[in-house]
């Protein structure tokens, strides 16, 4: 089975074509990437320019895979994204079991949840269950009670965005198959077994926006988006240096460092100003340019989860930074300061093919909005191979986990209840 993700960036736009094996092997087989054109911090601004980004990336996917992409999963993010985690009730007569209609219920009436403005609801991700005030239950189909309760973490996006980002995919001759929060994909891409069985922070530093996602036992209970992002760090750079912004990124990419002490102090710059002029600067003067938005950034992640969730350091035990601007040199050690939390910098796992091209902090998104596909696709009937399989034997690679933790959609409820909520998870 053929499956895309295309993550439609503020300053990329990355395609990722995987093929879903009969035994559960997810092979990447296609990539391509461009810059980004028509989009402004995850939205868009300019249509044409961003249908033909996202023609261009798929082409090249296309071109690698050798397999036409006619449907595909987009990822979503802005600062139009609102999260919030709502309460549903549902009554149960007395003497009887809980039944799926049950669950429905209060899993509407959570999603009933009043937006403030015109938005279209993305994401409706239950947490736990209670029955008659007993907590975390996960499966409460068959129980006895009469009082049926549910946490859902609802994520929702203006209504103009959407539809503008629908738009595009559709003028560039592509079938959407449905959206899905970036940060949630990203977790799926490069959560590991067992961060998926604990509390973790996720901080997916893009170039317009940084996605904060908590995921609690594998389930998203969390999520905010920044407005902030590696293209700030670049305007910084150009602002106060008084060079072009295509340069500051540049010079931010191969030299720049989130400390100054992790910077080479004998290294000097040459960059090129406004015209023609030349300047010398030293690496560690870059770094302190660096270190203010990159704290900002990590702050305001942390801020998010405070308000929300409580301290962060008794509500999360580890963080994973991911994303392009997460390769900044001493990133992490920054984020262990500012945190003090374990901290490691994450990469799409868990898959095989084009490993090569696809584990990066780049890829995240658009891996992980492929391993949600074929976690759905996997469920819904039996795969089927459309082309031998360009799996190595001896590689170290594992069947897509049917894991709840990892897909929000697994065995048990999620199973029994998969058709029914379909358009949401």
């Amino acid at each position: 089975m053929i499956l895309v993700g295309l993550d439609v960036g503020t300053t990329k736009v990355t395609a990722v074509i995987g093929e879903l094996s009969p035994d559960g092997i997810l092979d990447i087989i296609g990539e391509g990437t461009v810059p980004s054109q028509g989009l402004r911090r995850g939205v868009v601004t300019n249509l044409e320019r961003t249908t033909e980004s996202i023609r261009q990336a798929v082409f090249q996917a296309e071109r690698v895979a050798g397999v036409k992409a006619e449907q595909v999963w987009v990822g979503v993010a802005g600062a139009h994204v609102r999260s919030v985690t709502s309460h549903g009730l549902a009554a149960i007569r007395r003497g009887q079991q809980i039944t799926i209609t049950d669950v429905e219920r209060a899993i509407e009436q959570a999603k009933a949840y009043p937006f403030e403005g015109d938005f279209e609801l993305i994401h409706a991700l239950p947490l736990e269950f209670r029955v008659d005030g007993q907590e975390g239950i996960r499966d409460p189909i068959g129980m006895a009670g009469v009082r049926l309760e549910v946490d859902v973490h609802l994520v929702a996006g203006s209504r103009g965005p959407l539809t503008n980002l629908r738009k595009a995919v559709e003028d560039a001759g592509l079938e959407l198959q449905g959206l899905v929060l970036q940060a949630y994909a990203s977790g799926l891409a490069v959560l590991s077994p067992e961060e998926l069985s604990m509390t973790v922070m996720l901080v997916d530093i893009g170039g317009g926006t940084t996605d904060v996602a908590v995921f609690r036992q594998g389930r998203l209970a969390h999520s905010a988006v920044i407005p902030l992002g590696g293209d700030h760090v670049s305007q910084d750079i150009a602002k106060l240096l008084q060079i072009p912004v295509e340069e500051a990124e540049r010079v931010a990419k191969k030299y720049g460092a989130a400390l100054p002490e992790l910077a080479d102090p004998e290294l000097v710059l040459e960059v090129s100003q406004e015209g023609t002029a030349q300047i010398s600067y030293q690496a560690p003067d870059l770094a302190r340019i660096i270190r203010p938005r990159l704290r900002e950034i990590l702050h305001l992640a942390r801020q998010s989860v405070d308000e929300a969730l409580g301290p962060l350091e008794i509500t999360v035990g580890k963080v994973i930074l991911t994303g392009g601007t997460s390769m900044v040199r001493g990133l992490e050690e920054l984020a262990r300061k500012q945190f003090n939390l374990p901290v490691r910098l994450g990469k799409p796992i868990g898959v095989q093919g084009l490993i090569d091209v696809v584990a990066s902090p780049t890829h995240a998104t658009a891996v992980g909005l492929v391993r949600h596909a074929a976690s759905l696709a996997a469920q819904s009937h039996p795969v089927r191979s459309h082309r031998p399989s360009r799996s190595k034997a001896g590689q170290n690679s594992k069947p897509l986990l049917n894991s709840e933790g990892a897909t929000n959609a697994a065995s048990g409820l999620w199973e029994r209840i998969k058709g029914m909520f379909k358009n949401f998870f």
